[in-house]
């Protein structure tokens, strides 16, 4: 009997995604605090935005990626299939970049920021199901191992961003050009690595519309999103608290009252605020092996452990992440000053929380649809990122006004919207049944 094999085209659609999260992070990172610091409004002039302002833009951004990711999904599925789909909107990408590096005011920022959204969120989608795409049934066994090395890649290209990107920022000979013009360099060499592939894929022809309208809209198509709803339903609670860490937990670090300093074996290390964000990557890269190779082979063995699970023990990791900077901001609110070593902390416990929530809805949003509506199926999960976002403008919005800073009891509404939350995820879901789709079945 044959061994099975990673497919061909693996090595580029990994490598392509490692320097693509570099250029999405590279540029993600920085963007409150250069927003809150350095922008320039259309007259030249130094116009910084405020840290509510900025926060809201941070999020509604997201939203927008997130969001095209339907019509991302619509693309590929119905007209273009998965490659083409991935190939033309990176070019889309690669010139929302240039407009970043290129300006450094509300103009250039705001064309950029346009373009990026549409090119990353109408790739997204299609990436993850592309790789899927690449495997059969004589090596469907290896998947799952195929998930855990892209989703390594992510992290590895996010951690190199976090590492450099506020350096390079605030670097005088440097400064926004180059902090925001290397991202672009690596998103137009992931474009090329992804097109040096292009012999090598297993591509999906494109269904048409007529099929795909009966496949979506068939007594199986309706039972399938009947079924996958209420699972998602519950999801953008979770990204509305996850994705604060590109936001307000990097205005918290910004404070006076927080130390930015740690000392370890005699070595004083002084972090940026955005800086802190690259522990996540890191752990990740650390932690992935240990729960996919040991923890949950073993665990398996003395109980259930499926993705609904998962995702709601990682909801109340998520919960108790932010009860570290609900706890840590109430010390700051009261002038006292703190380690920085409470947020590194609650990086630990936030990023336990997504590879129990995000890496299982990224494997679950592939393994539980059919072939034709793969690449939509995904896209549900990555509406619930932009769903998160609206939840944290809204109460951004409410609760904060324009002089006033994040405090402890915004973290603290969060504290208790997630632990709803995840109440309510595991009554409505404790029961669903767990169905693999085998590709090209």
């Amino acid at each position: 009997m044959s061994k099975s094999k990673f497919p061909n085209g693996l090595g580029y659609i990994i490598g392509n995604e490692a320097a693509e999260r570099y250029s999405y992070y590279g540029m993600k990172a920085i963007l409150v605090v250069f927003l809150t610091t350095m922008i320039y409004n259309n007259s030249g002039e130094l116009a910084p935005l405020s840290q509510k302002s900025a926060t809201n833009l941070n999020h509604f951004f997201v939203f927008g990626i997130y969001g095209i990711s339907l019509f991302g999904a619509f693309l590929s599925d119905v007209y273009w299939g998965k490659y083409k789909t991935i190939l033309r909107l990176s070019i889309v990408y690669v010139i929302g970049h240039i407009f970043l590096g290129l300006y450094e005011n509300y103009f250039g920022f705001t064309i950029g920021l346009i373009l990026i959204a549409i090119g990353s969120g109408g790739i997204k989608p299609s990436v993850s199901a592309h790789l899927g795409d690449q495997f059969d049934s004589t090596n469907k066994n290896l998947l799952d191992r195929a998930f855990f090395w892209f989703y390594l890649a992510i992290n590895a290209g996010a951690f190199f961003a976090f590492f450099s990107a506020e350096r390079i920022l605030r670097n005088p000979d440097l400064g926004p050009k180059v902090a925001f013009g290397l991202p672009g360099f690596f998103m137009a060499l992931a474009t090329l690595v992804f097109y040096l592939g292009r012999k090598k894929y297993i591509s999906i022809k494109p269904t048409g519309w007529q099929v795909y309208k009966e496949e979506l809209f068939s007594k199986k198509g309706k039972q399938l999103l009947t079924k996958l709803l209420p699972v998602y339903l519950f999801i953008p609670v979770y990204w509305a608290l996850y994705d604060q860490g590109g936001s307000t937990w990097v205005l918290q670090a910004n404070s006076e009252f927080m130390d930015k300093t740690i000392s370890f074996f005699g070595y004083t290390y002084s972090f940026f605020p955005s800086e802190i964000g690259y522990l996540n990557p890191l752990l990740i890269v650390v932690l992935i092996p240990f729960f996919t190779l040991f923890f949950y082979p073993t665990l398996k063995k003395y109980m259930p452990f499926g993705y609904m699970q998962r995702i709601f023990i990682g909801m109340l990791l998520c919960a108790l992440s932010f009860v570290i900077i609900s706890w840590s901001q109430q010390k700051i609110d009261a002038g006292i000053t703190i380690s920085i070593g409470w947020q590194m902390l609650a990086y630990v416990v936030i990023t336990i929380s997504e590879i129990l929530v995000s890496v299982s809805v990224l494997d679950f949003s592939y393994t539980q649809a059919p072939n034709a509506l793969k690449s939509i199926v995904s896209s549900f999960n990555l509406v619930t990122v932009a769903l998160g976002q609206i939840i944290v403008i809204v109460i951004n919005s409410l609760y904060n006004s324009e002089e006033t800073a994040i405090d402890a009891g915004y973290f603290w509404i969060f504290v208790g919207l997630m632990f709803v939350t995840a109440l309510l995820f595991y009554l409505v879901n404790r029961n669903y049944k767990e169905k693999n789709y085998l590709q090209h079945s």
